[in-house]
């Protein structure tokens, strides 16, 4: 939200230091994202004094004058506004000055003629809609002045973010009162002097409006009132000034109103046209319900929409939905320069149904944004009445007496909200604290936070009442905060945890993540946060299979269709990491990631969660140097990755199974196992699929694992076995098998450690032959480095010959195998 301070100061006062300022509203948990200094947009623009005005020599409307702006000589520029004459005072864009929509003012040729500048309209400086000619300035008005120092567009203006929970902070007036609490000085409502102006005329309509609300959640109060013998028009100067310092183009006055209320009291509402939503017999029938599934609705942004019955829309017997509830008016029922009469609806409505509505259709507006995080209730008539009072003002015309009792509003009210009634335990607080926080500046903060406060019988209880306007006070645990926000936890003095003989210690699983960042780390492998949301097609881009995985939880309030659900692997965010790397020229990449999954199970009231351990390897681990090229990641980085965790966990009987293609969709077949702790699955490793890249706009070849947590913790172990260092030599033997292709090296390894008891201490793979005239076709040769050793004895040759002859047979009857000699 943009704050001017210019506007806020009307109602509390700024402090003149604005870094000091932002700093303390970062503590007080207002971010503030920006800080603009208006005038900085009208740079270039003055005021300029017309000397002269002669009709262009090759244009029957445009004309060539020659301009004062305060220099040495006065500039020539091309004009076609019909009021351009001598004499006058206009605002002057000169050479280089750039205006709203990025139009930059350049030296040019108009029909032959030299133009040094522009003479500018009040819609070309985006200060008004006016564009039937030129600005005509005061006789008052400086030669050469900036024209926003001559306007008083000097501003500083805040972007702030406000978070979901204070809706209060969403406008000005709310600001304001957060500003008064955070420094203890006085503010001021306009509210209640802003109301008292209004004035009812005419004869009593009792029947001019009706209101039906069909269901009380969804709309909790909505209020209407009549607007009799308007005129539509430009807004005045101090009300464009205002909406254009906070981003806000004019439109016209009565539109203009609705935007300044919500900003100022951050109460939305919405100007219809009266004759267009009456009825034959002049009554305006309001009806608001939920949409009909297929129902049709043209938008103000003139966008036709399909409805589904999960939206509220605001609607008439006769002509059906005229407006989508919280989010945007139709078009059929605006206000125009035609329109004379218009009913003023001021609402409140249900917050999760507006933000659902507004994501849906894709629809955002400054409305939807504030009822979907909470428009309080109350007070809305006086809101109400301040804006209906501020239209007389600026667009003439009188506020009829609708009503039984001619009070001149029109108000169903369902569902009052209700006003929580807290305890405040004074010497609690201060226990949870650690800190002296006196009396009389809690009682003093929450008065000006704006709760009731009233001391109890027990002097160490307070009784207070939140206000309707901070829903986020429910609990007494909620004004504690409060209290410690504004009072700064940086005031809170440092003290050790009370409790004797107490040590922190960490968790099995804190020492089992702590174990896994420094190995991969080791490997030069960098942590990473991706999104837990993800969209609904990711498993089916991935390749991957859902078995095990569960059902998808889909989100109700998505921020965007990508991220509809909660993921169910950590890979496709690893992916989408990778692949925004490359877009930026970034080619080698090594990502992880330990992070929470979801899935749905029938009958369960809450999504399962389980935390998995993933990782990404793209390009190679090195750039090109002069005299080497970098090696691409391949398979075997993963297996050696996974493979120094499992070193660090201890984990016992690691092995690596071969996985199928159908068994690993997601892939690429032969590059693809899954890791084992004895019976145990940790999880799987292997290159990704190329289609699985491809779908993620990355570029292979992509190595990448993921593991389960749970299994990691489960087969971890503090340390590894101790075993002492030999005393007796070790006799190596080698042995060369010829198998079928089908026959993997796991199989033959496994043969190998059961044949050779407890004399074989190590088996390794050290060669891989394959020569279809040599070994045969179909066939390959694997070659082995075997070490025999005895804990007790010198082994003598006649025992490990005897061992080794007995493998040989084991591993031949078992695989088919063959020595190759």
């Amino acid at each position: 939200m943009k704050v001017s301070l210019k506007w806020l100061s009307d109602y509390v006062e700024v402090p003149s230091d604005i870094k000091a300022f932002c700093d303390k509203l970062d503590l007080t948990g207002t971010g503030v994202e920006g800080v603009d200094k208006l005038g900085a947009a009208f740079d270039g623009v003055v005021v300029g004094y017309v000397e002269t005005c002669e009709d262009h020599p090759d244009s029957d409307h445009m004309h060539v004058v020659k301009v004062n702006v305060g220099g040495d000589e006065p500039i020539q520029i091309v004009c076609g506004a019909p009021n351009i004459a001598a004499g006058i005072k206009v605002p002057v864009a000169t050479i280089g000055a750039v205006l709203p929509g990025d139009f930059k003012i350049k030296k040019s040729k108009l029909r032959g003629v030299t133009s040094m500048g522009m003479c500018c309209s009040k819609r070309e400086l985006g200060m008004g809609t006016d564009h039937e000619g030129i600005w005509v300035l005061p006789e008052d008005a400086q030669i050469g002045q900036p024209i926003a120092d001559f306007m008083g567009l000097t501003d500083t203006v805040l972007d702030l973010e406000i978070t979901p929970n204070r809706p209060d902070s969403l406008s000005v007036v709310g600001f304001a009162r957060e500003v008064g609490a955070m420094y203890a000085k006085p503010w001021t409502n306009p509210l209640q002097e802003m109301a008292a102006k209004l004035e009812l005329s005419g004869d009593v309509e009792p029947n001019a409006v009706k209101i039906d609300v069909t269901d009380a959640v969804r709309c909790p109060r909505y209020t209407a009132r009549v607007i009799h013998g308007v005129k539509v028009g430009p807004s005045p100067d101090w009300m464009v000034e205002r909406l254009a310092a906070i981003g806000q183009r004019s439109v016209n006055n009565v539109v203009d109103v609705t935007n300044y209320i919500l900003f100022l009291l951050g109460q939305p509402l919405h100007a219809f046209d009266l004759n267009k939503v009456k009825n034959a017999d002049g009554v305006a029938h309001i009806v608001v319900r939920a949409a009909e599934d297929g129902e049709k609705l043209t938008t103000l942004d003139g966008e036709h929409r399909e409805l589904t019955s999960d939206m509220t829309v605001i609607s008439t017997p006769e002509q059906g939905a005229v407006a989508l509830a919280g989010v945007m008016g139709g078009l059929d029922t605006e206000v125009t320069e035609e329109t004379t009469d218009i009913l003023l609806e001021t609402a409140v409505f249900e917050p999760g149904r507006t933000s659902r509505t507004s994501r849906n259709l894709g629809l955002f507006s400054e409305s939807s944004m504030r009822y979907e995080r909470g428009v309080d209730d109350y007070d809305v008539e006086v809101r109400s009445a301040a804006a209906a009072a501020l239209i007389v003002e600026v667009a003439g015309g009188t506020v009829a007496r609708i009503g039984e009792d001619g009070c001149g509003i029109v108000d169903a009210w369902p569902a009052p909200s209700e006003q929580p009634h807290l305890q405040f335990r004074v010497k609690r607080f201060q226990a949870m604290m650690g800190a002296d926080i006196p009396r009389d500046f809690i009682v003093d903060t929450l008065e000006r936070l704006g709760c009731e406060v009233a001391r109890t019988e027990d002097e160490d209880v307070l009784s207070v009442v939140s206000p309707t306007f901070r829903p986020d006070l429910p609990r007494e645990i909620d004004l504690y905060e409060e209290v410690l926000r504004l009072y700064g936890m940086d005031n809170i003095p440092t003290t050790l945890p009370a409790g004797r003989g107490r040590i922190g210690v960490r968790t099995s699983a804190q020492l089992v993540d702590a174990k896994i960042h420094r190995t991969l780390s080791a490997c030069g492998i960098n942590e990473t946060m991706t999104y837990s949301f993800a969209a609904g097609d990711d498993l089916d881009k991935l390749r991957m299979k859902e078995d095990g995985l569960g059902e998808a939880v889909e989100l109700i309030n998505p921020m965007n269709s990508e991220q509809a659900f909660m993921r169910r692997t950590v890979v496709p965010g690893l992916l989408r990491s990778v692949a925004h790397n490359q877009a930026h020229g970034v080619s080698n990449i090594q990502l992880y990631e330990i992070g929470t999954v979801f899935a749905a199970h029938e009958g369960d009231r809450k999504p399962k969660e389980r935390r998995k351990l993933a990782c990404v390897l793209a390009g190679a681990m090195d750039d090109k140097g002069w005299n080497t090229d970098p090696r691409a990641f391949d398979f075997f980085d993963g297996k050696g990755a996974l493979e120094a965790i499992a070193r660090e966990l201890a984990l016992p009987k690691v092995r690596f199974k071969a996985l199928s293609a159908e068994d690993a969709p997601h892939l690429q077949p032969g590059r693809a196992a899954e890791m084992l702790s004895g019976g145990d699955v940790i999880g799987w490793v292997g290159e990704l699929h190329p289609l699985a890249v491809a779908a993620y706009d990355a570029e292979g070849p992509v190595v990448a694992f993921e593991l389960d947590m749970a299994a990691l913790e489960r087969n971890a172990r503090p340390a590894r076995d101790y075993v002492d260092v030999p005393q007796f030599p070790g006799v190596e033997r080698d042995a060369a098998f010829v198998v079928d292709e089908a026959v993997t090296c796991e199989k033959i390894m496994q043969c190998m450690q059961s044949a050779g008891g407890k004399l074989l201490e190590s088996v390794r793979l050290f060669d891989v032959y394959r020569d279809a005239e040599r070994v045969g076709e179909g066939k390959k040769s694997m070659a082995f480095s075997l070490t025999y050793r005895a804990a007790d004895r010198t082994l003598t040759s006649e025992e490990v010959d005897k061992a080794h002859e007995k493998l040989v047979t084991k591993v031949s009857k078992a695989t088919g195998a063959e020595m190759r000699g």
